[in-house]
C-alpha cells in the first residue's frame, strides 16, 4: 500500500483550492459532484489533497465533521491493488470496519473505511483505482 490522499473537509472548497495552488504549487487534477459533496483532488506529485465541501442542506459525515470540528483533515487514504484483501487483513487484525464491503467512491474508485476507534483515532480509507 502507499499514500493516495488526505481528505480535507471544508466549507469553502474554491478558496482552499486557490490557497493550496498558491502555497503548494498544486493543480486541480479532478473535480466532481459526488452525492451531496463538491470534491476536488489537488495533485501534490506524490498523492492528492481531496477537498470535500458539502452542498447546501447536505447531511452526512462531512457536514457532521464540519459542525463538530470545523475544517481540516477528515481522513487519510491508502491505495491498494486489492481492496478485498486489504479489508480481509484489517478484519484479521481485529480492526472494526465502517464498510464491510467496498463501495463506489469519488473519481470512480472503490473505497472502504476503517473505524478510527480501531486505528488510533485516524479514519483510514482504502482506495482501489
Amino acid at each position: 500500500m502507499e499514500f493516495d490522499h488526505a481528505g480535507i473537509a471544508t466549507d469553502d472548497r474554491d478558496a482552499l483550492i486557490d490557497q493550496y495552488e498558491a502555497i503548494l504549487n498544486a493543480s486541480v487534477a479532478h473535480e466532481e459532484r459526488f452525492g451531496e459533496l463538491r470534491v476536488a483532488f489537488l495533485d501534490l506529485g506524490n498523492g492528492y489533497f481531496e477537498l470535500l465541501e458539502p452542498t447546501a442542506d447536505a447531511e452526512g459525515p462531512i457536514p457532521n465533521f464540519l459542525d463538530g470540528h470545523g475544517g481540516g483533515v477528515h481522513h487519510l487514504a491508502l491505495r491498494t491493488d486489492d481492496i478485498g484483501d486489504a479489508l480481509d487483513r484489517a478484519r484479521a487484525a481485529g480492526v472494526d470496519l465502517v464498510d464491510e464491503e467496498p463501495r463506489p467512491g469519488a473519481w470512480g474508485h472503490e473505497v472502504a473505511f476503517l473505524h478510527p476507534e480501531s486505528t488510533g483515532g485516524v479514519l483510514i480509507e482504502f482506495v482501489e483505482h
